[in-house]
């Protein structure tokens, strides 16, 4: 992100939020702000809660407790015409890119315009073509999605997800599933498309190399608690010994005790009184 291109202004506000499914809690009253301009990343292993803390900002899923505001605007009050109207205002890379396989890859990116808007067919071509060439997939505009390479498919998804300009982008892991250089590559994508069209990224991953490429800031959740937060060079020296296991990927800490400490061996063999 170029200097000074994020402001003081949050867009998405995340207001003691909590989560349960099937009576298990998975988000804690986490708080939170996305600043307008930012590349925010939202870190923590599998379980944390990180995923789950997209889709309640993207209005999928609804809080528990707490609430989530979206440009000043409650989730939870909003009519189901005025949460249609916000999510046309955000873009979603799906993990696996999420492309309909019986479709070329402009018809994919051309979907959302096609759906969302009064746009003549040769003003959509247009806008594909456009989006397209962003991601750098301008010439493949004709191939089938079982004709990409895991990469290409990242950058055909991201070409839609941008298809109606939004202002916030959600990117699901996107780096899952890639080579390095090929990860690397979409890291570089993602920065470039926060400069060129001044969006506000969320990313959610545990690929810790991307999430210091690419952050302005992170935060780390654990176990559907907010732990920490804070520049790249701030989480790289958290006084914290489960932020400092985390970030860079220790055998020992608190993480793993905590593992070892799950009763593994009793659950294993049961109760081991008498022996």
């Amino acid at each position: 992100m170029s200097e000074g291109q994020a402001t003081s202004e949050p867009v998405i506000q995340v207001m003691h939020a909590s989560k349960t499914f099937d009576g298990r809690g998975v988000l804690d009253a986490i708080r939170l702000d996305v600043m307008r301009g930012e590349t925010l990343v939202i870190l923590g292993g599998s379980g944390s809660g990180k995923s789950t803390l997209l889709r309640l900002m993207i209005g999928n899923v609804q809080c528990d407790g707490g609430d989530i505001l979206a440009f000043g605007k409650s989730l939870r009050t909003m009519t189901p015409a005025e949460l249609d109207g916000y999510r046309k205002s955000v873009g979603v890379l799906f993990q696996s890119g999420a492309l309909f396989n019986s479709m070329t890859v402009a018809d994919n990116v051309a979907l959302p315009l096609r759906e969302h808007t009064a746009l003549a067919e040769h003003t959509i071509d247009i806008m594909v073509k456009i989006k397209l060439e962003l991601v750098g997939l301008r010439q493949h505009a004709d191939k089938m999605p079982a004709m990409l390479s895991g990469g290409m498919k990242k950058r055909a998804g991201l070409a839609r997800a941008i298809a109606l300009d939004p202002k916030v982008l959600f990117y699901d892991e996107p780096s899952a599933g890639l080579d390095p250089v090929t990860s690397a590559e979409i890291d570089q994508l993602i920065m470039d498309l926060n400069k060129k069209l001044g969006v506000t990224s969320v990313v959610v991953t545990h690929e810790m190399g991307s999430a210091f490429r690419i952050a302005d800031r992170m935060v780390l959740l654990d176990r559907g608690k907010f732990i920490a937060e804070g520049t790249p060079e701030r989480m790289r020296t958290h006084p914290d010994p489960l932020v400092h296991q985390f970030v860079f990927g220790l055998a020992e800490g608190p993480l793993t005790d905590r593992r070892r400490a799950g009763g593994y061996e009793e659950d294993l063999l049961g109760p081991l009184e008498g022996i």
